[in-house]
């Protein structure tokens, strides 16, 4: 992701955990304080604690490479990242041909937090992957306000989700206590900047694998 600072990486930035104290969605408060997770925080039930608290996909298929994504939702290279990749793991994951972990971090401020945690109520609807698609392709600017409840439960109706529930967990944040996991995990991970990818364990390089699409499907072949 882009960095604010001349003559720095401009796919980078370090990460920041814990940045936030308070979040505030539509009337309805929900903490975050510091980076300490906690083992008894709400889970989708596609999270694998063993996983750095990612939603994971293919969990039980044997014998093929473990993908892990790590990524900010409102980091822009993420986003170019995603439209120029995001087909190809969504067929690696349609055809069972990889475990694919996404790790949704939320260095960025307040609207990474909210889009983190409307991405783990999708999930709940059986819809990560299209929210994960269709927010990139509407992404706002970084920390310009408007990753608010409604956003995000527009890009939720636009793929379908129009449930009681979905808003709810929206509203309040019903998943706050997971991204702060997420965010542990990451740290305990030594990831510092998004978007990061590991294959079987090995970190991609990012100059030459991640924004080459031929480069990036040999690279998570395995």
């Amino acid at each position: 992701m882009a960095t604010s600072s001349a003559g720095g990486d401009k796919f980078t930035r370090n990460l920041v955990i814990g940045m936030v104290a308070l979040v505030v969605v539509v009337g309805a408060a929900f903490s975050y304080f510091g980076s300490k997770g906690s083992t008894t925080a709400a889970t989708p039930s596609s999270v694998s604690k063993t996983d750095g608290y990612g939603i994971v996909f293919n969990a039980d298929v044997k014998n093929v490479p473990t993908i892990d994504v790590y990524e900010d939702f409102q980091c822009p290279i993420c986003a170019r990242f995603e439209s120029i990749n995001g087909a190809t793991l969504e067929k690696a994951i349609t055809e069972k041909k990889a475990k694919v972990v996404y790790h949704t971090l939320s260095f960025l401020g307040t609207e990474s937090i909210l889009a983190a945690n409307a991405s783990a109520c999708a999930a709940d609807e059986d819809k990560f992957l299209a929210f994960h698609k269709a927010f990139y392709s509407n992404q706002p600017a970084e920390n310009a306000g408007a990753i608010t409840a409604t956003f995000l439960k527009s890009i939720g109706a636009s793929i379908g989700i129009t449930s009681s529930k979905f808003a709810t967990c929206v509203d309040n944040g019903g998943y706050a206590g997971w991204v702060k996991n997420v965010a542990e995990a990451g740290a305990k991970a030594n990831v510092n900047s998004t978007p990061t990818v590991f294959v079987n364990g090995k970190e991609l390089d990012r100059n030459t694998q991640y924004f080459s699409p031929e480069a990036f499907a040999k690279a998570i072949a395995g």
